[in-house]
């Protein structure tokens, strides 16, 4: 049996049965066909119980997967709800753990962000209560707050949202996470990448790594390895205005601070702090020497590498020239072992 991926996860539920949220220590993208004909045995999406469990460990015992054998002996322990989900294609997900499980492969780097589709992922994923208990369904929220100060406690509400924070679920190797609210479940962030307390990874977004992110990598924006994204910086997300243009930032670009990109550029680019570059800004272009050669949209200097785009002070013009400078990291700084 063929498959596109597959996890075994816990999750939690609402009081109707509702999957709020899934966890997959392990998720596999293109499992063995021996290892998917386990999973296919199992009804996907619903809770399993202990014996389906210990069924399973079986199943994958007989057919050499010892790994997941244990993994699926431990949460038959755990008397936690259990889900296992086995993907055939490479689809939009229609439910809870199916869109949980496609998150899981962006953070745990076995897909990058826009190789899997996520369409309608909104749509699928409930609005929860984030907290220190875990999720909790809107719904239930204020009776467990006020069971929570019947006891003299407080239940403390991290925030309200469809996606949880991705540490929460897996930490990747050799990362610096400044606030850990602030990257999604769904960021893909590579190795060597620091990410400060205002920097901001979105779902199905993030860095080939190293790199440094003081800005904002919006969804469905990959930043390049060796670039650096200044303190309050922006990339225009995919999502913004129903674009359809897919913002990248190239290997060893500076964008930055207060700067932003609304144009996907290439390599060893720089955008001076303070401007924002759109597909509509007019640049005039410079030569060597300086002298105005034409001046066109932005637009037509998208994917283009080594340029350099900043603001005459002069006369306010958005002027861009060859940068024939790259940016150079600070190894010590982003050595994140």
């Amino acid at each position: 049996m063929d498959a596109y991926a597959l996890g075994l996860g816990l999750g939690t539920r609402d009081r109707e049965g509702n999957w709020l949220d899934v966890f997959f220590p392990a998720p596999i993208l293109s499992p063995a066909p021996s290892l998917a004909a386990c999973f296919g045995k199992l009804g996907s999406d619903l809770a399993l119980s202990a014996d389906d469990l210990q069924a399973l460990a079986v199943e994958c015992d007989a057919a050499g997967h010892g790994d997941v054998a244990t993994l699926a002996r431990k949460v038959a322990e755990s008397n936690r709800p259990a889900v296992a989900v086995c993907l055939k294609e490479d689809s939009a997900p229609e439910t809870v753990p199916a869109a949980y499980l496609k998150l899981h492969l962006l953070s745990h780097r076995l897909v990058l962000p826009q190789e899997t589709v996520l369409q309608g992922v909104f749509g699928v994923l409930p609005n929860v209560a984030w907290t220190d208990r875990g999720a909790i369904a809107l719904s239930e929220l204020a009776e467990q707050q006020l069971d929570a100060r019947l006891r003299g406690e407080v239940l403390e509400v991290s925030c309200v949202d469809k996606f949880p924070k991705m540490a929460n679920y897996v930490v990747p190797s050799g990362v610096r996470i400044a606030h850990t609210a602030r990257v999604r479940l769904g960021a893909y962030v590579g190795e060597g990448t620091t990410v400060m307390h205002e920097g901001f990874i979105n779902f199905n977004a993030g860095t080939i790594g190293p790199g440094m992110i003081e800005g904002r990598v919006s969804a469905g924006v990959l930043v390049g390895a060796d670039s650096d994204l200044g303190g309050g910086s922006s990339t225009m997300g995919t999502l913004s205005g129903g674009g359809n243009i897919v913002i990248s930032v190239g290997k060893q670009c500076l964008i930055g601070a207060n700067a932003g990109i609304g144009i996907p550029v290439g390599d060893r680019c720089i955008v001076e702090s303070g401007l924002y570059v759109t597909s509509g800004t007019k640049v005039t272009m410079l030569d060597a020497a300086g002298s105005v050669t034409e001046t066109l949209a932005a637009k037509h200097l998208q994917g283009m590498s080594d340029l350099l785009f900043r603001r005459n002070s002069l006369n306010g013009a958005v002027e861009c020239l060859t940068n024939k400078t790259s940016v150079q990291l600070n190894a010590e700084l982003h050595a994140n072992d």
